[in-house]
């Protein structure tokens, strides 16, 4: 039987699925808000005005959790030589010529990437949500800067939702990946054919 190695605790996956569950109901509640083709999602949080009120605390629960774990996995997220040689070669990654990557360590430049696109646009969407919140701040603010806000804060939405779909999808498609935030585990095998310098660095082999 295959030796299994922990990837994740019992706290980081907790975290990690209630940051999921936050980016899916904000997602959806801010899509509802965002153009009357998606109004029909406002049913999912009883109605629109509920959904104007929601929508932003739902948000600040993500900032919050999500910031709790990046500053958990923040070093284990920095570019090496190793993830620029992975990027260098991103059609044998996407054609599974696996022998021709650098070993990398707990996570590849992909997941490294995403990484980074949620540390910038989270705070943006905190700060420019903050600068749109009705009827709490918007009024403080000059009309230019609103709209400002919205923009900054539809093209960051836009850029998480598409960075996050690609998350998904890369999680489904590397077989084994998922049983890491369910289980917290993965198997040595998984861990040496994807990650081999965290395996060595876990096994000492």
């Amino acid at each position: 039987m295959n030796a299994l190695i922990q990837r994740y605790t019992a706290r980081e996956r907790s975290n990690h699925w209630v940051v999921a569950l936050a980016f899916v109901l904000a997602a959806l509640s801010g899509l509802a808000l965002f153009h009357p083709a998606f109004f029909f999602l406002t049913h999912l949080f009883g109605g629109g005005t509920w959904t104007r009120i929601l929508h932003p605390f739902i948000g600040v629960l993500m900032f919050l959790f999500f910031m709790a774990m990046a500053a958990r996995f923040w070093g284990f997220n920095r570019i090496t030589p190793a993830d620029r040689q992975w990027m260098k070669r991103i059609g044998d990654v996407l054609c599974n010529r696996d022998q021709n990557l650098p070993e990398l360590g707990k996570y590849n430049a992909g997941q490294k990437l995403l990484f980074w696109v949620m540390v910038v646009s989270l705070p943006l969407l905190l700060l420019s949500g903050i600068v749109i919140w009705q009827p709490w701040f918007a009024p403080s603010f000059p009309i230019g800067l609103l709209r400002l806000a919205v923009v900054i804060h539809a093209l960051a939405a836009w850029i998480m939702i598409l960075g996050i779909i690609v998350h998904v999808y890369a999680a489904i498609w590397v077989k084994g990946t998922i049983r890491a935030m369910t289980r917290g585990t993965v198997s040595a095998a998984w861990a040496k054919h994807h990650h081999r310098a965290w395996y060595r660095e876990m096994t000492g082999k």
